[in-house]
């Protein structure tokens, strides 16, 4: 067994975070800013820099990048969205958004962060897979797998939508629900792309939901959902092969406007398929000293881009609160206050526009194509303020808004 981790220097606080993709490292570095000594434990036993698909980071996450001055470790890695465009099954274009976001690998942006921690003296610690937390008289005692310990004043669930974390301080919370989509992404080259323009084009298939953006240097990133009314079992979808992903969408989108089908033809290998989940509401996002935060305390499906700049924005309301207030157990109920009801709103924006992407024939498919148009002009006005919302650091966490 191993021996729990020295203190930081005496009075400094230290804060045991559990995972490290997008909310553990910014939390990190916020917590840096505050005086407050951050430890990031991570389950994996190295970097899985190459895994996973993409997302597009909107605005509001890179004000928080912004905030903290590591927008450029990001951005380096990523290419601009500046338009989304949105097609039929035909091709004939129905609307466009304007917004400008950054297009990355979900791999990449997790590099990109976790170097951006390591820069400025955050530790990372890997093969640290958490299995339970204990609180003490003034903290809490963290138990790995390996059997080592760590101890500190507090401890933050940053560990996704499956998180273990979660379920060791809220054993009843409710579990993670199937949203009914199935999503797949791969990346290729082909002479069919489109320009490299910088616009997200996504069409509404006769039998699912495809998006592809060039980037500059050539390489097409793609994603596609369907409607599966079975929740697939755990694992059963990331089983499936290449050969076999490719196999079933082409007999999905043979008949869709080019270059839907000869996009999907020419990806080479690596396409991959993933259940797209959210999380019903929690009671509460925290216990005693322990505290969730992005996917952990409220995971939103991807078709709305906010999940990881949701996660940013609890990274800074977080630290904002543990500055402002006097204890971590007051700290905590004043940023889940702040950002509930934000939150909650975008996951059931989410959900509805994930059930808006098929049409079950032909007739609804012309009603959505005559209608859409004015739909999107909506959607557009309605995604100004979520873009814009802003955290300002400066502005103190007072306790009349507790």
């Amino acid at each position: 067994m191993g021996n729990p981790q020295e203190p930081g220097p005496e009075g400094q606080r230290r804060a045991l975070l559990i995972g490290c993709g997008i909310a553990g490292p910014v939390l990190a570095l916020f917590l840096q800013r505050i005086g407050v000594e951050a430890v990031i434990h991570e389950a994996s036993e190295e970097p899985r820099d190459d895994v996973g698909a993409f997302l597009n980071l909107a605005p509001n996450g890179l004000a928080v990048l912004e905030t903290l001055g590591i927008r450029d470790n990001v951005e380096r890695y990523g290419s601009p969205t500046t338009s989304t465009a949105f097609l039929n099954h035909r091709g004939k274009q129905l609307g466009e958004n304007p917004a400008e976001t950054l297009l990355l690998k979900r791999g990449l942006l997790n590099k990109g962060l976790r170097e951006a921690a390591v820069e400025r003296g955050i530790t990372v610690e890997f093969g640290k897979f958490f299995e339970s937390v204990t609180e003490t008289e003034d903290g809490v005692t963290v138990r790995f797998r390996d059997g080592s310990t760590a101890e500190g004043d507090f401890m933050v669930g940053c560990d996704g939508i499956h998180s273990k974390s979660r379920y060791s301080v809220l054993p009843n919370a409710p579990r993670p629900t199937y949203t009914g989509v199935i999503g797949t992404a791969g990346y290729t080259r082909s002479r069919y792309g489109a320009p490299e323009d910088g616009t997200m084009r996504m069409s509404f298939c006769l039998d699912g939901f495809f998006g592809h953006q060039t980037t500059p240097g050539g390489e097409i990133y793609w994603f596609e959902n369907y409607h599966q009314s079975r929740e697939p079992a755990r694992g059963e979808i990331e089983a499936v092969t290449h050969e076999e992903w490719q196999r079933r969408l082409l007999a999905k989108h043979r008949k869709d406007h080019y270059p839907v089908p000869q996009l999907i033809e020419d990806t080479p290998a690596g396409i991959i398929g993933y259940p797209i989940y959210d999380m019903p509401s929690l009671p509460t996002w925290y216990k005693g000293r322990v505290c969730l935060v992005g996917d952990a305390a409220h995971a939103t499906s991807p078709h709305v881009g906010q999940g990881a700049s949701m996660a940013m924005e609890d990274a800074i309301v977080l630290a904002k609160c543990l500055r402002d207030l006097d204890a971590p157990e007051r700290a905590f109920a004043a940023y889940q206050n702040i950002r509930k009801g934000r939150v909650e709103k975008i996951i059931k924006e989410g959900r509805k526009t994930g059930n808006q992407k098929a049409a079950a024939n032909g007739f609804q498919r012309a009603v959505r194509d005559l209608v859409l148009p004015f739909f999107l002009k909506l959607g557009v006005k309605a995604t100004e303020p979520v873009y814009s919302y802003r955290v300002p650091w400066d502005e103190p966490v007072t306790p009349a808004r507790v």
